[in-house]
């Protein structure tokens, strides 16, 4: 099942696919979800970050195998770093280089606390494409992440969230401009998204809409102002995204 959120004239609606349409349903975390009657095009439907999380996680050292022999280390995102699709990613030119990663971006369907591994895909309403934007000259200067990883519009998610997937083997693409830059694979990470979900839950609870960052294996990429960049998982879909410059304050005297 297709689930996303598509804007209306009368605010955000939570919807699934039907053929050619979207179909509003009252709660896309209900199982099943219950349909209202009310149909959106899909041609022309304006889409939205799939979900408006709490909470957003990711993890340090789950970039390959080699990360194994090291201990997991999570990092938090401020939700209000999340945008969907075709919303600026918006870069500040004082902060030095920024880097996109595609990822598979792992979506909790209801609350999880000190969960199993076995247990975790019980607890996963589904799976997006997640870009995990990260200003990599600000990483050293700060080992909680909070200056590296939390600019505007630095967690792209979308274009929706795909139910049914198998998240240990699917293709991550990242392009810029259309042109692809990396390529790799879920099966690439050092920690797979259900331990990574499980070893979350022992720190603390997540909650349905809350979205964790599996991590990027080799999939990160040089970004800049005047770019687009694109992230896309198999199975999932595409998300793109245009890069702009932060407008900085105008400091000249008499300005």
């Amino acid at each position: 099942m297709r689930v996303a959120r598509v804007a209306t004239a009368s605010g955000p609606r939570p919807c699934v696919a039907d053929g050619a349409d979207w179909a509003v349903v009252e709660d896309a975390f209900a199982s099943p979800p219950v349909k209202t009657g009310e149909r959106i095009p899909a041609e022309g439907a304006t889409l939205l970050a799939p979900v408006e999380p709490t909470v957003v996680l990711g993890m340090l050292h789950n970039s390959g195998p080699d990360d194994r022999c090291l201990p997991p280390q999570a990092f938090q995102k401020s939700a209000r770093t999340v945008v969907g699709p075709g919303a600026p990613i918006v870069v500040d030119p004082t902060k030095g280089a920024v880097k996109g990663e595609a990822e598979l971006a792992l979506v909790v369907g209801r609350p999880a606390r000190n969960i199993s591994v076995a247990d975790a895909p019980a607890y996963v309403l589904g799976w997006t494409v997640g870009n995990d934007v990260t200003a990599s000259d600000q990483a050293a200067l700060d080992e909680t992440r909070t200056q590296a990883k939390n600019g505007d519009g630095f967690t792209p998610l979308g274009p929706w969230i795909e139910t049914d997937l198998d998240a240990l083997a699917q293709a991550l693409t990242a392009s810029v401009d259309g042109r692809v830059v990396a390529e790799s694979s879920t099966d690439g990470l050092a920690w797979n998204p259900f331990e990574v979900f499980a070893y979350l839950t022992t720190h603390l609870t997540l909650g349905p809409g809350d979205v964790v960052l599996t991590g990027a294996p080799g999939t990160a990429f040089d970004i800049a102002p005047g770019a687009v960049a694109s992230c896309a998982v198999a199975g999932v879909g595409e998300l793109t995204n245009p890069v702009h410059a932060l407008e900085l304050p105008d400091h000249h005297e008499g300005a």
